[in-house]
């Protein structure tokens, strides 16, 4: 029932991760409009997006969900909303995130320029490469090997984990302060709306009741 009629090839599942269809101002636009119907207090749906959006400037791909949600649950927040602000990270916002997190920690950590002679791909490429190695020497004579995951620990994946974590504090506290009182408005102003439509139909139907005893 929920299915696709048309299924999707890999080729645009990728095109439409890095872009979606409609452009990124429409997704933006979706995303607002879900968060701000959540039902919850504006509170709770604020500390989740603080949640989703601090996720977002930690190193951990492929479990931002994950770890934005529990976060959120952490902080008595909106599990739903964290979810939907992780969208603060998308491919034209990670190279600004990754680039002030790497930077920021390499100089907290203290990292010698020595130590980066390597492009960050090389360093992905040798981590990648132990990976699989360590995976296969699992069903087989292979020995392990953990000299590029050490390099790719040390130079990337730390710095990264410890520069987040100020940038995103900030980020996350902006989207808290800012959000709230937006989302509050909003929802004020829907009971504000829904209540005059319940006055109306009330009116309405006092209306007819008189004419109905008006004819009898």
């Amino acid at each position: 029932m929920f299915k696709r009629r048309n299924k999707r090839s890999w080729a645009r599942i990728a095109r439409e991760a890095v872009y979606p269809r409609g452009g990124w101002t429409r997704a933006f636009h979706y995303v607002k409009h879900r968060v701000r119907r959540l039902p919850d207090r504006p509170e709770r749906i604020a500390r989740g997006i603080a949640a989703g959006v601090f996720v977002c400037f930690t190193p951990l791909y492929g479990l931002h969900f994950v770890s934005a949600y529990i976060i959120a649950k952490l902080m008595r927040g909106n599990g739903l909303a964290a979810l939907l602000a992780t969208f603060f990270g998308n491919p034209l916002t990670f190279p600004v995130i990754a680039t002030i997190s790497l930077q920021l920690g390499r100089w907290m950590v203290g990292t010698g320029r020595a130590e980066h002679h390597r492009t960050i791909f090389q360093k992905f490429g040798w981590a990648a490469r132990d990976l699989q190695n360590n995976l296969m020497a699992l069903f087989s004579a292979r020995d392990a090997h953990w000299g590029g995951l050490a390099i790719f620990y040390r130079d990337v994946f730390l710095p990264y984990l410890i520069g987040g974590l100020i940038p995103g504090i900030i980020a996350g506290l902006l989207a808290y302060y800012f959000s709230m009182p937006l989302i509050a408005a909003y929802q004020n102003r829907r009971k504000g709306l829904l209540a005059k439509k319940i006055a109306e139909l009330g009116r309405k139907a006092g209306q007819k009741k008189k004419s109905g005893q008006r004819q009898s």
